[in-house]
């Protein structure tokens, strides 16, 4: 304990580091405020219907992920999920088009070009998305809900959610500008935190209220539980591969070579929580078969629909370990690594460099990716076996899927920032046993 609050005392004594966290912790009240501002024309006292609906299932999740603004119908409703999902797209779209792949080479100016193009499809995406939620908004509340009608109404309020939602990533970029750690995915991970507590109350009224089930030894196991899921997740997280290199290195003053014997960590899920998202987004599409009249179209739609059924789950976990090797492919590029490793004057004992190199990388990948893929896919459908065992629905997302993974990797990447500001500073790290290890490596 003495320790940690000497470390404490050595953060603020940093003053750049100082004035980054007073900064982000800013930017963090203005978004939380900006979250219980409703939408103009929508009486507030009428939105029951909306939260009772943002409580549970998948829009149980859209709700966490934008901090409860989903169900309070804020100006940041649609949150900062459209910026992720035009990102998305555009890290595929610099894969297969040669343009954006053009755009990657050019470095500083081409990085700008892209981010640009990120914000204008960002913007396209929620002209999508802001009428669907309106139209959501009609579907669920009472007339009597809206103070302003009609095409007026719809109009002005989708331009308020577009502003909402640019105004929140304009944050998220000042956070890593000015900031500590990466500000978009702070946003997120704030969000998910945010609706923890509310979660938990309801968790524990659930156990030790009027119509109690299983009581406080239930809950304790729960906590225990969630604890083990958690440590679980920080070490797929952490994990790495090491890979040796030998290098050839030239000694001053001596006519032999010496080996210097040095290492590729290749991570255990390089792809961290993409593969999720991905699959996540692929999931909603068996939902609109329920609009169709077809018996079979609207069978397969009632049960993808199902959260916590057994085809939902299974197809869930095979796309995540599919997009687990899809994202990897992408991210880790053996071809790359194995000239590197040539022009630097390195080779794998045993492998010829060049091509039989790049077959080895790849297939340590292919192996070590095996077992990573399928973790990550457990801890994705972790909470459909959360709500089977009697855990409200609410706090079932703490116990896995993208929400468990986001808080770990976020806060990991941000303690390793702090981190670094202290031990370039010569002080003690956050941890004596050992450096934190990100998302990013090592």
């Amino acid at each position: 304990m003495k320790a940690l609050l000497q470390t404490l005392r050595n953060i603020f004594k940093i003053e750049d580091l100082k004035k980054r966290i007073l900064y982000t912790l800013g930017i963090i009240v203005i978004y939380r405020l900006g979250s219980f501002v409703v939408i103009p024309g929508i009486d507030p006292n009428e939105l029951a219907a909306l939260q009772n609906q943002a409580s549970g299932g998948l829009m149980g999740l859209l709700n966490m992920f934008s901090g409860g603004a989903f169900g309070n119908a804020s100006i940041f409703a649609l949150g900062i999920m459209p910026y992720i999902s035009a990102s998305i797209v555009v890290q595929l779209l610099a894969i297969a088009v040669p343009y954006f792949q053009k755009l990657q080479r050019e470095g500083e100016s081409g990085r700008r070009k892209m981010n640009q193009i990120t914000r204008y499809l960002t913007v396209a995406i929620l002209l999508v998305q802001g009428p669907a939620y309106i139209a959501n908004l009609h579907a669920q509340l009472p007339v009597d809900a809206f103070v302003l009608k009609g095409a007026f109404f719809t109009i002005e309020a989708t331009l308020i959610l577009i502003a909402g939602t640019m105004f929140v990533m304009w944050l998220g970029e000042k956070i890593t500008e000015k900031g500590i750690g990466n500000g978009i995915s702070l946003i997120i991970m704030i969000g998910i935190i945010a609706r923890l507590p509310f979660a938990f109350w309801s968790e524990v009224q659930s156990r030790l209220g009027a119509n109690a089930v299983g009581g406080i030894i239930m809950l304790v196991v729960e906590l225990v539980f969630l604890f083990l899921v958690f440590c679980a997740t920080i070490a797929l997280v952490q994990a790495t591969r090491k890979v040796p290199v030998q290098y050839a290195k030239r000694i001053v003053g001596n006519k032999q070579y010496g080996g210097v014997r040095q290492y590729i960590p290749l991570k255990i899920n390089a792809a961290g929580v993409m593969p999720i998202i991905f699959a996540q987004a692929i999931m909603f599409i068996p939902m609109m078969f329920t609009r169709f009249n077809s018996d079979i179209a609207s069978s397969i739609g009632i049960a993808f629909s199902n959260y916590t059924g057994f085809w939902y789950n299974f197809t869930f976990g095979i796309l995540v370990v599919a997009f687990t090797y899809f994202y990897t492919a992408i991210t880790v590029n053996p071809l790359m690594m194995a000239e590197d490793m040539k022009k630097n004057g390195g080779f794998i004992p045993g492998v010829k460099p060049g091509k039989k190199t790049v077959e080895y990388l790849d297939t340590i990948m292919s192996r070590i990716t095996l077992p990573g893929s399928i973790f990550l896919a457990l801890i994705a459908i972790l909470p459909a076996f959360a709500m089977k065992i009697g855990i409200s629905n609410q706090f079932a997302h703490f116990f896995g899927g993208t929400s468990l993974l986001i808080l770990v990797g976020v806060i990991l990447d941000t303690l390793q920032q702090i981190e670094s500001h202290l031990l370039l500073r010569h002080y003690d790290g956050l941890m004596k046993t050992g450096r934190l290890k990100g998302r990013s490596g090592m």
